[in-house]
């Protein structure tokens, strides 16, 4: 790769879409697939969603979760028999019509989710309520059939993703468990990912098909749109009803499960390049970075081995410490080069070593997101190279937070949801009297929609009129664009 290809050609404050994609793209995240709406996940890509699963997966089983694995391919008969799942995803669903050159029987759908095959098993499996709560997990792919540009990540018509399925005893089981699987998506994202997020509930008429409650987190993008970042779902009895998902009591009386699913996607992978990402290319948190240290020798011929030499002991150390780290000690390569090419592919902490660095023990320590300098000793490397990751860490967390702080505002008027989404983007807090057609009026000027609402259903509104048809309002509602 040449100088001029490293380097990041669209701006992300005024050509964000196509600065996105160029990220994706030249820091070798991924690729567009010969087919529209599909990608080609590339390994440094991949890498991201598996720290990110590794993360996860190990909260799931700390919490009692078990792994499993089911078909990707759902009979139409299965998916028929909750009736609001057909409905939700009737519009997206890809069919297989034929095995080789036979045509099936019956259709089989490519799972867009998976409650219809999963919870016949759970049914099958449960008879007691010493067999309860059930916590089952898959990480996999999905398919949306969805007719929306492809933006990797964001927006594809395959995505990874893993969703968890448990059933319990009662309500206040499953409701505890909705909580639970919100709790541990918000950790990821604040934790991890750097990126602060809204709590709260989807409205009604855009929950998850057949649940009661669909709760969400929500992650502003520095564009002023927000990206459902991940759902966690109260399902109820429905689905328990429909797949005939029953248990014994204590009693020996016959009960009907409640039952709950929850998923993230990679569209978080998307969130984590867009919020912090620059017109340098991409930028990562040292908690989720495949490489979190790059260390770059500088040398004259006169001092190329002491310096290799100083440079080596150094990854060692970081190595043996637990510390993700490559010495790019490439002699085809000048130090402009590299230094460039690691900030474009979002190594968090770069060391610089010269033959200054190896007279005085030191090492120069540069920070990815802003370029910040610091000259650090060499005793204790490793332990410094932590305190430099929190650093990296709290920088781009604390200029997130900047932005939702900033961009979190009221309204009182259809004119005011506008023209405040208009100008600055962001959320816009307004009462709402729950009627959809209100939302309809804002999304049809401005393609803005009701993005969530309080969590507590009881929760007094912020307004006392809606703010689109000025009837009393029944609760807080959150207006945004959206990925």
């Amino acid at each position: 790769m040449s100088e001029q290809e490293l380097g990041i050609t669209e701006s992300k404050e005024y050509a964000t879409g196509d600065w996105y994609a160029e990220v994706v793209q030249k820091a070798k995240l991924a690729d567009y697939a010969p087919m529209g709406g599909f990608i080609v996940t590339r390994p440094r890509g991949y890498a991201l969603w598996e720290a990110l699963q590794d993360r996860l997966d190990g909260w799931f089983k700390e919490t009692g979760v078990t792994n499993a694995y089911f078909p990707m391919f759902i009979p139409e008969s299965f998916l028929e028999r909750e009736k609001d799942i057909v409905e939700g995803f009737d519009p997206e669903v890809a069919w297989v019509t034929h095995g080789g050159h036979d045509e099936l029987e019956e259709r089989l759908a490519v799972r867009p989710t998976s409650e219809s095959i999963i919870a016949p098993f759970m049914a099958e499996w449960t008879r007691s309520h010493r067999d309860l709560p059930l916590r089952l997990n898959q990480w996999c792919s999905v398919v949306r059939w969805e007719a929306t540009e492809t933006k990797p990540f964001f927006r594809t018509k395959e995505f990874l993703w893993q969703e968890g399925h448990t059933a319990h005893e009662d309500e206040g089981g499953a409701w505890d468990e909705t909580m639970l699987r919100l709790d541990q998506y918000e950790q990821l994202f604040e934790d991890v990912l750097a990126i602060p997020v809204m709590r709260g509930r989807k409205p009604e008429h855009d929950k998850f098909p057949g649940a009661h409650t669909t709760t969400t987190v929500e992650a502003l993008m520095p564009d002023g749109k927000s990206v459902q970042s991940a759902t966690s779902h109260y399902l109820g009895t429905s689905f328990a009803e429909a797949f005939d998902l029953t248990y014994t009591d204590e009693n020996e009386d016959e009960q009907v499960a409640h039952t709950t699913s929850w998923g993230l996607s990679w569209r978080s992978l998307g969130a984590l390049i867009m919020t912090h990402s620059d017109d340098q290319g991409l930028v990562l948190p040292p908690t989720i970075a495949p490489t979190q240290v790059a260390i770059v020798p500088i040398w004259q011929e006169d001092t190329k081995d002491d310096v290799l030499e100083y440079a080596e002991e150094i990854a060692d150390e970081l190595e043996a410490a637990g510390i993700s780290v490559e010495l790019d000690d490439r002699d085809e390569r000048n130090p402009g080069f590299k230094f460039n090419e690691h900030e474009l592919n979002g190594v968090p902490v770069r060391f610089e070593i010269g033959p200054h660095e190896v007279e005085d023990e030191e090492v120069t320590i540069v920070h990815r997101p802003d370029g910040e300098s610091i000259v650090e000793d060499r005793e204790d490397i490793a332990e410094t190279a932590e305190e430099h990751f929190d650093d990296v860490y709290d920088k781009l967390y604390d200029a997130a937070e900047e932005n939702l702080e900033e961009n979190v505002r009221e309204a009182e008027s259809p004119p005011e949801i506008l023209g405040t989404i208009g100008q600055h983007g962001g959320y816009v807090e307004c009462g709402w009297c729950g009627d959809e057609a209100c939302e309809t009026v804002i999304k049809d000027e401005i393609a803005a929609e009701i993005v969530m609402c309080p969590l507590d259903r009881d929760e007094e509104p912020v307004h006392d009129k809606c703010a689109i048809c000025d009837d009393p309002a029944e609760e807080t509602a959150y207006f945004a664009r959206t990925y």
